[in-house]
């Protein structure tokens, strides 16, 4: 089996294009517009509108990233970091968990001092409807089919595209401040989310595996979760 490497680099424009497109195109107008209202009309709840949502998003940059960058290079899932990574790394997930909480935590804090919130309406929701079944769907949105399908893409495919590009700087910097863009409005949690997608590429590069970014990533945003929950 070939060894992965940054050095190699399958796509060109037109992929990084077609898929940005879908970012900041399909996917805000038609998923995160049309569907979740579509939804929230059906549910009249915007936790499970936007977790059904999140689900029909993450199926959306899933196909996207195989269509579009594997498939016509009949390259592996490999190629966008399904690869294994030395035991010896889970002290730094276990290091980069604590200091991204810690970190997060301090923002927003001072986020609150400020007047701020880094608050969503799935968050609102939960909080307002506190059952066992609504900690359940924010946990598996949050927790599992978020971290699943960002780190797929922007770590797995844009990270690599931007690095392999222009090196590890560019690749940090754009790909973070890309995963960042996407999480508008909510911009009082912006800082948390471009320190995150930070730390997660810095992972993929140390490791040549998405799996650490997706662990530290669905830690973080379960513990979120729990302490929206018990806030």
């Amino acid at each position: 089996m070939k060894e992965f490497s940054f050095k190699s680099m399958y796509w060109s424009w037109k992929e990084l294009v077609l898929l940005l497109l879908i970012t900041f195109l399909f996917v805000p107008i038609v998923m995160e517009n049309l569907l979740q209202e579509a939804l929230y009309v059906l549910f009249e709840d915007s936790l499970y509108a936007g977790t059904l949502t999140g689900l029909f998003m993450a199926i959306i940059f899933t196909v996207g990233v195989s269509v579009i960058a594997l498939r016509p290079h009949n390259l592996s899932w490999r190629a966008v970091g399904f690869n294994n990574f030395q035991t010896s790394y889970w002290k730094s997930i276990v290091f980069w968990t604590g200091f991204l909480i810690v970190i997060s935590l301090v923002i927003v804090i001072l986020m609150e001092l400020l007047g701020g919130t880094t608050e969503n309406t799935k968050t609102e929701s939960l909080q307002n409807n506190m059952g066992i079944w609504s900690i359940i769907i924010a946990f598996v949105s949050a927790a599992i089919i978020s971290p699943v399908y960002e780190e797929i893409f922007y770590r797995g495919f844009l990270y690599r595209w931007f690095r392999v590009k222009w090196g590890v700087q560019a690749g940090i910097l754009l790909s973070s401040f890309v995963f960042t863009l996407v999480h508008i409005p909510t911009y009082n949690a912006l800082p948390i989310n471009f320190l995150s997608g930070a730390i997660f590429s810095w992972t993929y590069e140390k490791t040549k595996s998405i799996y650490p970014g997706m662990i530290i990533h669905a830690v973080f945003n379960g513990i979120a979760v729990v302490l929206t929950a018990i806030g």
